[in-house]
């Protein structure tokens, strides 16, 4: 017997409660898991798990073909390089061919990337982009044209452009930003000095990190921040970065970083100085899921690139093919991991931040 099922109306259903109002986190989870338990909504948690057949029949649907672009904010991140990757697979189950436009970590290079994208007719796109309101234009085109598009991760435009965006499918930045940043303190002792390297200024997931991390010190006045700069993502950025706190800064207890790929490339640094700081990142990658468990980061937070990619490739099929009910938005959170109950068993609890 091949694998069972939720109907697309169960999925529905569990999908609509998400939408309008953001629920309690327990909540939000436990929808979420219940979700990635079937085979069909559990892109990356196991690929022995997967389902066997080409292409999944949606009840009440067609198969026919579709094309559809996707874009994330660059391929040189892991999150977006495990998307890509996940959109793909969910793409060859729902029949759909995906055609991939790299963000390369720049917004020059997204914008013409987009521009190339708006040019082309697709059944429906899916865009994170690298920085709220540079994309505003090549979007309204594709819009305009009757292509659907699904907003993922980060905002494309601010509100008063009134883009008519199909889907948002976005994990609570805020509330990842103050776990970790929470994580951290906890590590230090609730007092020392931290830095916070940032991912770049005019990403919406960004800024949410940081009024996470804000929101986290207010509380704790025996912690002085001695730096806040943006890394745009990128590796070597903040290689440099730390290279030259390290020589600055005599004394850092802790740092906290808006990706994983940022922290990892910082331990190295700190590593190579032979000094002991503590470090969080976001996002809980495979690399960092083994740094937890190594002891090389305290703790991270999952930003659920399988639900984010895959769900808008399901969406957007779904719209494609006709549906008409669809969320406007879609709260994709994700649990804490730390070491908390041992290794094998990562998931960790939800620290308390008001």
């Amino acid at each position: 017997m091949g694998p069972s099922f939720h109907t697309m109306a169960e999925v529905s259903k569990l999908l609509n409660e998400l939408v309008s109002r953001r629920i309690s986190r327990r909540k939000a989870l436990v929808v979420e898991m219940s979700l990635a338990a079937t085979p069909l909504l559990s892109a990356c948690i196991s690929r022995e798990a997967a389902p066997k057949t080409p292409v999944v029949q949606i009840a009440g649907g067609s198969t026919k073909g579709l094309k559809a672009a996707f874009s994330n904010a660059g391929l040189g991140a892991t999150w977006c390089a495990q998307g890509k990757e996940i959109a793909e697979q969910w793409g060859k189950w729902f029949n759909v061919d995906i055609t991939w436009f790299d963000g390369g970590l720049s917004v020059d290079v997204q914008r013409k990337a987009i521009d190339d994208m708006a040019s082309k007719k697709w059944d429906f796109v899916a865009i994170q982009p690298f920085g709220i309101g540079t994309l505003v234009d090549p979007v309204k085109r594709m819009i305009e044209n009757g292509i659907p598009v699904i907003q993922m991760d980060t905002i494309i435009a601010p509100p008063e452009a009134n883009l008519p965006i199909t889907t948002f499918l976005e994990p609570d930045n805020e509330w990842m930003g103050s776990q970790v940043t929470e994580a951290l303190v906890r590590a230090i002792g609730g007092k020392g000095t931290i830095i916070e390297t940032q991912g770049a200024a005019g990403h919406t997931g960004s800024q949410g990190r940081h009024r996470g991390f804000e929101a986290v010190m207010k509380n704790y006045p025996d912690i002085k921040v001695l730096a806040q700069d943006f890394a745009d993502w990128d590796v070597n950025k903040v290689a440099k970065l730390w290279e030259d706190y390290l020589v600055k800064y005599p004394d850092i207890s802790g740092g906290m970083f808006h990706n994983d790929d940022m922290a990892l490339a910082a331990y190295k640094v700190i590593q190579n100085a032979k000094r002991d700081i503590k470090l969080v990142g976001i996002d809980a990658m495979p690399p960092a899921i083994q740094a937890v468990i190594d002891g090389k980061l305290v703790a991270s937070v999952r930003n659920p690139a399988d639900r984010v990619h895959g769900w808008a490739v399901l969406i957007g099929s779904k719209v494609a093919r006709g549906e008409k009910n669809v969320p406007k938005y879609i709260l994709t959170d994700g649990p804490v991991v730390n070491q908390k109950v041992g290794p094998g068993l990562l998931y960790g609890e939800q620290i308390g931040v008001s």
